[in-house]
């Protein structure tokens, strides 16, 4: 069976909200036995109850309020929020398989959201010099809409990304987000596009064989 087949990796959506250091322990293990050939690739689409999670790059004056659980989380990047109404996805997938090329994965994973979000009716894009997922907020200001982080473990990736669909926008003003203090957040509920989590892991799913080809070097329909 081709790497590139949705068939080799397992989905899973978890309904209830799973603590962010349990999700942590799950991905190093399945991190580790994917490493070993022991597991199937994973995508799990799941929610958080409240968290602040510190990337390598975190920044200790960008925690300006710490209401919630602060969690050093072993990914890239710096300070985020995960909570109730934000939609998360966490991609583990063998590199090895897969053309060895990070910075291939990455700008895979943001098309697969940007995409998605276009198929939902909500323009996004990528900004230069600025990580995350990003669209025109009710203002007309861009904001961010979807955050990315990442690591790699013996080119067996982990953590991934999160999109807003209607988490409490006033639990990020406990932190920067992502070390950027210029932009706003925003969801697809302020936007006036609600959005069940089902709702969205179905449109998500849908271009999983787009995300892949991408990944694969092949030819997709992602931006």
């Amino acid at each position: 069976m081709s790497p590139a087949s949705p068939e080799t990796v397992e989905i899973r959506r978890s309904a209830n909200r799973i603590p962010y250091r349990e999700a942590l322990a799950t991905m190093a293990a399945r991190n580790d036995a994917i490493g070993r050939g022991e597991a199937k690739e994973l995508v799990w689409l799941l929610e958080h109850p409240p968290v602040y999670t510190a990337g390598t790059s975190a920044a200790a004056g960008e925690l300006l309020d710490p209401r919630f659980e602060v969690v050093e989380a072993g990914r890239g990047g710096r300070y985020t929020y995960h909570g109730p109404g934000q939609r998360i996805g966490y991609v583990m997938l063998d590199l090895r398989e897969r053309g060895r090329d990070v910075r291939r994965f990455v700008q895979a994973i943001e098309g697969w959201v940007i995409a998605t979000l276009g198929d939902i009716g909500v323009e996004a894009w990528r900004a230069e010099g600025r990580i995350g997922i990003w669209t025109k907020d009710v203002d007309g200001r861009e904001a961010k809409i979807g955050a990315i982080g990442v690591r790699v473990r013996r080119w067996v990736t982990m953590h991934g990304f999160s999109v807003n669909l209607a988490p409490d926008l006033a639990h990020f003003t406990g932190i920067v987000p992502c070390g950027i203090e210029e932009f706003g957040v925003t969801s697809l509920a302020k936007l006036g596009k609600p959005l069940a989590p089902e709702s969205w892991d179905e449109a998500l799913l849908a271009r999983l064989d787009d995300f892949l080809a991408a990944l694969n070097g092949k030819m997709s329909a992602l931006p």
